[in-house]
């Protein structure tokens, strides 16, 4: 391998694939080293870094991880940890210029750091200003509905903007998920909503919990959406959280609640019919009491493949991708950058309103378990919705059975009370 590459794989992305680009002709710039950029669809992603374990083979330098993965890669052995590298020459502003949301998933048992953050989401409310602002809209749906036109508070209101905006013979539909079966907005959606009605993923003493009646009216209502109410276009079966976030762009949906970093595609011009007219603000609460606004907490972070034959440069490619300059790099091409100076900046928020939300909306986030076996856990969710929105299986029957699979994957790892 030529001494003067480096070797990076991420997801697929054209955000990943913008902001990538910038930083490496940076570097390139900074030390003479190339970074060589390889993007992979999500599932194929996990195969081939953690699975098939290629993160240990020398293939690549530089591996961008979700935080769901880094458990399994750790335990691995397929990353490098940072401690001392970062101790010796840390990246500026280390390490308060980050939210503590953006610090500890990629912090392992042991205490070693394993990555940077690079890519936040979380998971909001996104919606059409111009439809919820237009006096006629609130004017037909106070009539309608008994109450103003405003963001839902909870999900039966949800529901009912959701109705009222739904007029496929125009080209209109009131909400879009991202329900195909990668393991990723399929489960993280599943999670959301169960944590919004106050349930839980597992009791304390590790079993599962997701079957219960929390869960049964968190995965009836994603069902529901699609098959009862027809207020999302089946095409959403298929479409994953990219693809959803450029269907929104195109302007044939009122509402969703999808990773930040879609409603920066919504505003990015060329791409999105309807930049300008986007909105954010908190994911609705369930009705019931235990009901919470809640967001899920995952990111991306920059690791150093445990292969790599050039740790250093490497290492000093994360430092400089962390820099307050390359981060808001990230967010203006239209990724989400980590770090709380971009969070804060005037004109990454005059170009996506968004930002104003963020810190607010991780005052209250939770996350997947950070256990080895989170990974397979996920799957069995993923293949839980999928079964419950293709209607191979009715909801209770979809959550009993996975839960059963979820207890054995416990007990096997030796987990208990």
């Amino acid at each position: 391998m030529n001494s003067n590459r480096l070797r990076l794989i991420s997801r697929q992305f054209e955000g990943f694939e913008a902001s990538f680009a910038v930083q490496a002709e940076h570097f390139e710039k900074l030390t003479g080293w190339q970074v060589d950029r390889e993007f992979e669809e999500i599932h194929r992603l996990y195969d081939r870094m953690v699975t098939g374990e290629e993160a240990a083979s020398g293939t690549h330098d530089l591996f961008l991880c979700v935080t769901d993965w880094l458990p399994e890669a750790i335990q691995k052995g397929l990353l490098l940890p940072l401690d001392e590298l970062l101790s010796e020459d840390p990246p500026e502003g280390w390490p308060e210029a980050w939210a503590s949301s953006m610090q500890g998933l990629q912090t392992g048992k042991d205490g070693s750091i394993y990555g940077l953050a690079y890519h936040d989401g979380p998971e909001m409310f996104i919606y059409r200003g111009d439809l919820f602002d237009d006096p006629l809209e609130q004017e037909d749906f106070a009539k309608r509905f008994g109450y103003p036109l405003q963001v839902p508070a909870t999900w039966s209101q949800f529901i009912d903007i959701a109705h009222f905006f739904t007029r496929p013979d125009a080209g209109m539909y009131g909400a879009l998920t991202a329900s195909f079966p990668d393991g990723h907005n399929n489960v993280y959606d599943f999670l959301i909503h169960l944590w919004s009605r106050g349930g839980d993923l597992l009791t304390k003493d590790w079993k599962a919990a997701f079957h219960q009646t929390a869960g049964q009216e968190a995965l009836q209502f994603m069902v529901d959406l699609i098959h009862k109410h027809q207020v999302v276009p089946i095409e959403a079966l298929d479409m994953d959280s990219v693809r959803s976030g450029h269907y929104f762009a195109q302007g044939g949906i009122a509402m969703m609640w999808n990773w930040a970093g879609f409603a920066a595609v919504a505003e990015m011009p060329g791409m999105s019919k309807i930049a300008g007219k986007v909105r954010t603000g908190l994911i609705p609460r369930g009705d019931g009491p235990q009901g919470i606004h809640m967001s899920l907490n995952i990111y991306w972070v920059l690791a150093i493949a445990a292969g790599s034959k050039n740790r250093h440069m490497a290492y000093q490619f994360i430092k400089e991708t962390a820099s307050a300059k390359m981060d808001k790099a990230t967010s203006l091409c239209g990724g989400n950058g980590t770090r709380l100076s971009t969070w804060r900046d005037q004109e990454v928020r005059k170009q996506f309103p968004y930002y104003e939300h963020l810190e607010t909306v991780h005052r209250n986030v939770k996350s997947p378990l950070p256990i080895p076996e989170y990974p397979a856990i996920n799957e069995v969710l993923s293949q839980m919705v999928d079964d419950a929105m293709r209607l191979r299986a009715p909801v209770q029957e979809a959550l009993t059975h996975a839960a059963e699979q979820v207890d054995n994957i416990l007990a096997r790892a030796g987990y208990c009370g």
